[in-house]
C-alpha cells in the first residue's frame, strides 16, 4: 500500500510539472510574440492596388479589372502581361515602396515612361529560374497620381491562374511587416535549423564510436532541410537582401533532399517487419528519391529543367513515401504494440494530413484560384510536431536499447564473474586458455595459487571469516597479476594468473610485488594470516601447450604448499 501511495504522488508531480511546463511554454511564446506584434497595426498601414486594372495577357485584354475576383487561363513560358493602373491621388508620397509579389516571372516597373525597376530579365535571356516571392520596388516621391504599369514575361510553364494583391508601405516599415506577418515561420525555421545544426555537429562525432546513432543524425539532416524550406517558402530570408531567385533554388534543394534522411531514418522499422517484399518496396523508394533527386538537381544546373517545372512530380514522390511509412508503422503495430510505432504512427497522421492540407491550398490557389480555405501554411507545424515526435522515438529506441544492452552485458558478466571476489571465474579462465591456444600464443606465464588454511579459519571463526580470507587473497593476486593478464578464482581456494610474458624479470618483479601486497595485507587486517602457496610455469620452444603448462604449474603450486606446511610445522614445535 505504501509503494502505491509513493508511486500515485510521483505520478502526480510528474503530471504537475509537465502542466507547468506546459503553461510555462505557452506565456513565454506569447509573450514573444508580442514583442514582434505589439506595434503590427500601425507599422502594417499600406495601400492596396486591387482595383481599376487593365490587363494584357499576350493578345488578350481585359479593362477595370479587380485583382481579389480576376482569374484567366494558366499562363506558360514565354507569355507576356501587361498590368496597369493610375497611383491614387492623396497619398503621403515620400519614403514609400510597393510590396509586388511575382510568381517565375521577369518584371520591368514604369511610372509614366520613366522605368523604376527591373528584375530577372537577365536570367530570363540566359534560361535561368527566375524564382517566386516578394519584390521590394522604391517609389519616387512624386508617384502620385502617375501611372503605374507592369511588364512581366513568364519564365516557367504552368506557372499561376491569378495575381496576388499589390500594396504599398512605408519604406522602413515593408520588412518588419514581412517578418511580424510570418513570425510564426520565422521561429519555426530558426529553431528547425540551429537545432538541426547543432545536433548533427554532436552526432558526427559520435558516430566515430557508435553506428546508433545514424537516426539522430537523419533526424537532424531532415530537420536543416525543413527549417531551411521553411524560412525560404514564407520569404523570411527576404530581410538578409537575398537574391529571389536565390531563395528559391535553396527551397527546392532543401525540399528534395529532405525525404532522404527521413527514408533511411525508416530503415530499422522496415527491416523489424521481416517482410521481403517490404524490403523490396524500401530499397525501390530510397534508390528512386536518391536518384530523382541528383536527376533534378543535375538538370536543374544545367539549366535544362528547372525544380519548378519538377516540383509535382517530387510532391508525388513525397506523398508515396508517406503513404509507405504508414502501412509499415501500421504492420510494426500488429506485431509489436509497442510505444515508439504509436508515437511515429500518430506523427505520420498528423503530417500527412499537414502536408495534404497545404497541397490542396497550393494547387487550388495556384491552378484553380481558389481563396476559401481560412489557413494555409500548417505543414511547418505538422514538421515540427513530426520532429519532435521523431526525437521522442529515438530517445525511447535508444533507452530501451541502451537497458537491454545493460541487461544482456550484466548477464555475461554475471556467467564470466566469481560473485563473491569480482574477479573471473573457472569458465571464463578455460576460455580465455582456449583462445590462447588457437592464436597459438608463445609468450606467456601461467601462476596457481592455492590459499592456506581456510578450512581452519571457517571451523575456528566462521565463513565470514573464511571470505574475507578468500577476498584478501583475490585482492592481492588482483594488484600484483591483473595489469599483465588476467586473474581469475578456480573454485574454493584455487586461484590462477595467466601473464602475457615468459621474461624472467617480468616474472620475478610480479612475485616480489604479490609476497610485498600479502604483508601490507596482513598488516591492514590484524589476525588475517594470509598465507598463499604459489607455482608457475612458463611456455618454452619445446613446450608451448597452456594445459600441460598449467598443469605444470599447478604441480610446483603443491609443492610450495608442502613446503609452507613444513615450514609452518617446524615453527610451532
Amino acid at each position: 500500500m505504501q509503494e502505491k501511495k509513493k508511486f500515485s504522488r510521483k505520478t502526480v508531480l510528474k503530471l504537475l510539472f509537465i502542466i507547468y511546463a506546459c503553461i510555462s511554454i505557452c506565456f513565454t511564446t506569447a509573450a514573444i510574440d508580442r514583442m514582434f506584434s505589439n506595434d503590427y497595426a500601425a507599422i502594417s498601414e499600406c495601400v492596396t492596388l486591387n482595383d481599376n486594372w487593365d490587363i494584357t495577357i499576350n493578345s488578350t485584354s481585359y479593362h477595370n479589372v479587380s485583382l481579389d475576383t480576376f482569374r484567366f487561363d494558366i499562363v506558360n513560358k514565354g507569355d507576356i502581361i501587361t498590368m496597369m493602373r493610375p497611383f491614387p491621388g492623396r497619398l503621403d508620397c515620400v519614403g514609400n515602396a510597393l510590396l509586388l509579389p511575382v510568381r517565375q516571372t521577369a518584371v520591368k516597373v514604369y511610372i509614366d515612361a520613366d522605368q523604376i525597376y527591373q528584375y530577372g530579365w537577365d536570367r530570363l535571356n540566359r534560361h535561368k529560374t527566375i524564382g517566386s516571392g516578394y519584390l521590394t520596388v522604391e517609389l519616387p516621391d512624386n508617384y502620385a497620381e502617375k501611372t503605374l504599369k507592369l511588364n512581366m514575361t513568364v519564365g516557367e510553364d504552368n506557372a499561376f491562374t491569378l495575381f496576388d494583391p499589390i500594396q504599398i508601405y512605408e519604406w522602413k516599415n515593408i520588412y518588419r511587416v514581412i517578418l511580424t506577418q510570418n513570425r510564426a515561420p520565422l521561429f519555426l525555421g530558426c529553431f528547425l535549423t540551429i537545432f538541426g545544426l547543432a545536433t548533427c555537429c554532436i552526432t558526427v562525432f559520435a558516430l566515430l564510436f557508435s553506428g546508433k546513432y545514424l537516426r539522430i543524425l537523419c533526424i537532424s539532416v531532415f530537420s536543416i532541410c525543413i527549417g531551411l524550406w521553411t524560412l525560404c517558402y514564407y520569404n523570411v530570408l527576404l530581410i538578409f537582401s537575398m537574391p529571389l531567385y536565390m531563395i528559391s533554388l535553396l527551397e527546392y534543394i532543401s525540399l528534395f533532399l529532405a525525404p532522404i534522411p527521413l527514408v533511411i531514418y525508416m530503415r530499422e522499422d522496415v527491416l523489424a517487419l521481416n517482410r521481403p517484399f517490404m524490403h523490396h518496396l524500401y530499397r525501390i523508394l530510397l534508390i528512386a528519391q536518391i536518384a530523382f533527386t541528383t536527376v533534378l538537381i543535375g538538370l536543374h544546373a544545367v539549366d535544362l529543367v528547372h525544380c519548378a517545372a519538377t516540383l509535382k512530380y517530387m510532391q508525388g514522390l513525397i506523398i508515396c513515401h508517406l503513404v509507405y511509412f504508414m502501412i509499415v508503422e501500421f504492420m510494426n503495430l500488429r506485431i509489436s504494440r509497442q510505444l515508439v510505432h504509436k508515437l511515429f504512427l500518430v506523427g505520420m497522421l498528423v503530417l500527412s494530413a499537414c502536408v495534404f492540407y497545404d497541397l490542396l491550398f497550393y494547387y487550388l490557389n495556384r491552378y484553380h484560384g481558389v481563396t476559401f480555405l481560412p489557413v494555409k501554411g500548417i505543414a511547418s507545424l505538422g514538421l515540427v510536431l513530426f520532429i519532435f515526435i521523431l526525437m521522442v522515438s529515438f530517445y525511447i529506441n535508444i533507452t530501451q536499447k541502451l537497458m537491454q544492452e545493460t541487461e544482456r552485458n550484466f548477464l555475461i558478466r554475471s556467467a564470466y564473474t566469481d560473485e563473491l571476489t569480482q574477479i573471473h571465474n573457472r569458465r571464463y579462465c578455460m576460455e580465455y586458455m582456449n583462445r590462447i591456444m588457437e592464436t597459438e600464443n608463445q609468450a606467456y606465464t601461467v601462476f596457481c595459487f592455492d590459499l592456506n588454511n581456510l578450512k581452519v579459519t571457517n571451523d575456528t571463526y566462521g565463513h565470514a571469516r573464511g571470505d574475507l580470507l578468500i577476498k584478501s587473497a583475490a585482492e592481492v593476486i588482483e594488484k600484483a597479476f591483473g595489469p599483465h593478464g588476467i586473474v581469475a578464482r578456480m573454485g574454493g581456494d584455487e586461484f590462477i594468473a595467466i601473464a602475457e610474458t615468459h621474461n624472467s624479470s617480468d616474472i620475478s618483479s610480479m612475485i616480489g610485488e604479490f609476497h610485498s601486497a600479502i604483508d601490507q595485507k596482513n598488516m591492514d587486517i590484524p589476525d588475517l594470516h594470509l598465507s598463499i602457496a604459489l607455482g608457475y610455469a612458463s611456455c618454452t620452444p619445446k613446450e608451448y601447450n597452456i594445459e600441460k603448462i598449467y598443469q605444470l604449474a599447478d604441480d610446483r603450486m603443491y609443492e610450495d604448499k608442502v613446503k609452507m606446511k613444513q615450514a609452518a610445522a617446524r615453527i610451532q614445535a
